[in-house]
């Protein structure tokens, strides 16, 4: 029996072992890709980068129900925490766990805004490491407004369209400080699965409510958010 336990609890040891090695080499992984990536641009640079890009539209120019929008379907801490949200990454880590996958990310607006300037979509969990340390870069340089502002022109909403400015123009036929607050909504749902909800009209619709609903649970006014949004078909 006691030859059982010590067996037992040497492979526990060893799984132990096993498992701060991996995390450690991950860590050192990620610094590394984050370290290389602005040997090759600076943060500065790719933010100046990105705001020369065609259709950036600055937070001014925005709806303010687009930004709450935002803020509430993807990331409703985002205005309290300092680039990672630790009862998100909780959360996903034990869904990728169980799953055996990086199926759920936990990431922030800080860090998909690092993603979108600096790296690749490829779920890889040093690029996740990377994403962090250039999300503390992110917050340290620049404001809350000013991050939200560069997550909504980085990103993509599918059908070959980057940036608010150009979504708005491509699905709404408007400015992006003309959506209503329907429109405002809709485009806010498509920051999850652009390329899904710009081939799915019902789809993109029902995201649109859940935008809605998720902007009153978090004590932003939603307005007349989840009145249809006036959308032309996807080419």
């Amino acid at each position: 029996m006691k030859t059982a336990v010590r067996i037992v609890r040497y492979a526990l040891l060893a799984l132990l072992a096993a498992a701060l090695l991996w995390c450690a080499h991950t860590v050192w992984g990620g610094y590394v890709m984050y370290r290389d990536a602005l040997s090759d641009t600076s943060l500065e640079q790719a933010v100046a980068d990105l705001r020369e890009t065609p259709g950036y539209t600055t937070a001014d120019d925005l709806p303010q129900r687009y930004l709450d929008a935002v803020v509430a379907i993807e990331d409703h801490r985002f205005y309290t925490h300092g680039g990672i949200d630790l009862i998100a990454i909780g959360r996903a880590a034990l869904t990728d766990i169980a799953t055996l996958s990086l199926a759920e990310g936990g990431s922030t607006i800080t860090q998909q805004t690092a993603r979108n300037l600096f790296f690749t979509q490829e779920k890889r969990f040093e690029r996740k490491v990377a994403e962090v340390f250039m999300a503390w870069d992110l917050e340290a340089a620049y404001s809350k407004v000013e991050i939200l502002e560069l997550y909504v022109n980085s990103s993509y909403y599918g059908d070959g369209y980057t940036g608010i400015g150009q979504a708005s123009w491509g699905y709404l036929d408007c400015a992006p400080a003309d959506m209503s607050d329907g429109e405002c909504a809709f485009m806010a749902g498509f920051l999850n699965a652009p390329n899904y909800f710009a081939a799915n009209s019902d789809a993109a619709t029902a995201r649109q409510l859940l935008v809605a609903q998720q902007m009153e649970r978090y004590g932003y006014d939603p307005g007349s958010a989840a009145e249809p949004a006036s959308v032309r078909e996807a080419s």
